[in-house]
């Protein structure tokens, strides 16, 4: 593998829709330079503006030590992918199409070194599938970011069989210097870690929902006030170790059983969705929505992102470990790390 330099001149991301211009926030926020590559002209028209305004929520909410001028200094906004040449690391982040996919793979390969790193943003697509669109697959990677990037600490790094693991550990470190909590998939599975875990619990609320069981309404408070209270402090496993594993073991034993494990589509959001159904976006959702109420809602949902990201990061995942450090430092005692 090649020596990068400790932080990279230019990172490069393709592809500007929300999701893109999130992640183009969230390494300008930690000092690096992007070039944003629009593949096509509506992003090229549109991308500023959301960059712009996501900056100016970081900054409000003190998520970035640089100003919104020093940020955008460091951003190229093109259509060229020549623009990409000086690029370490290259992030696709297009529609989830395999075919659109494949053509922006080859555009992107023909103006980059062999030894720069490509990932794909993807949750839907495993990687064993696209790895066999491009040259190198051994630098081919995937980064499956959350929304808002630039708040979370989430991030995956998956590879394919034919992912050289150097690769794969040296993101993982550029990450942890992007202020992320990453998770690295050494086995590519469908849907990675965190979308099996959460599509497991969105099955089992569709079942309770259509079954009589609960309401929306009740499935949505109960996630609140239960596993939203403590997920963000320890996870699974460290919740179990927690509270009690014993427990957890007898409640299986009998619970399992009766989980659903239906492999269709709900028809409660297939009646919503192949009706048009959006959500926020158009007001027809689980919910329904005036336009004020949707907006309401997703400035909302920005306020509580940057919220819990402050609350988070006081409780590190490493934080017993920095605890008992700074204990033995404070008692005097020799410390070997």
């Amino acid at each position: 593998m090649t020596n990068h330099k400790e932080n990279m001149s230019e990172v490069g991301v393709v592809g500007l829709g929300l999701m893109g211009c999130s992640i183009i926030t969230a390494l300008l926020v930690a000092g690096n330079k992007v070039v944003a590559l629009a593949p096509i002209e509506a992003d090229l028209k549109n991308a500023l503006h959301k960059i712009q305004h996501n900056l100016a929520s970081a900054d409000h909410n003190g998520f970035s030590e640089y100003s919104i001028d020093e940020n955008l200094s460091r951003l190229i906004i093109s259509n060229n992918y020549q623009d990409l040449k000086n690029c370490k690391l290259v992030m696709e982040c297009v529609t989830e199409n395999l075919e659109i996919k494949k053509q922006v793979y080859a555009l992107i390969e023909n103006n980059i070194t062999e030894n720069a790193i490509l990932t794909t943003n993807t949750s839907a697509i495993p990687i064993t599938v696209l790895k066999d669109f491009v040259k190198y697959p051994k630098r081919f990677l995937g980064m499956h970011w959350a929304e808002p990037s630039y708040t979370t600490k989430f991030l995956e790094i998956i590879c394919s069989p034919e992912t050289d693991i150097k690769f794969a550990e040296y993101l993982y470190k550029m990450a942890t210097k992007w202020g992320k909590e990453p998770t690295l998939v050494r086995k590519d599975i469908r849907g990675f870690i965190t979308n099996r875990i959460m599509y497991a619990m969105y099955r089992e609320a569709f079942y309770l929902v259509e079954n009589g069981y609960a309401t929306v309404e009740d499935v949505d408070r109960t996630c609140r006030n239960d596993g939203g209270h403590w997920m963000p402090f320890c996870g699974l496993f460290r919740y179990m170790d927690i509270t009690g594993l014993p427990a957890y073991y007898t409640v299986m034993k009998d619970l399992f059983p009766t989980l659903n494990n239906q492999t269709h589509v709900p028809k409660l959001i297939a009646d919503i969705a192949e009706n048009g159904g959006k959500g926020i976006l158009n007001g027809k959702g689980f919910y329904n929505y005036t336009p004020e109420e949707a907006e309401e809602w997703e400035k909302a949902y920005q306020e509580f992102a940057f919220e819990i990201s402050r609350l988070s990061s006081k409780y590190p995942s490493n934080l017993v470990e920095k605890r008992i450090l700074n204990k033995e430092k404070v008692n005097g005692k020799e410390i070997t790390i």
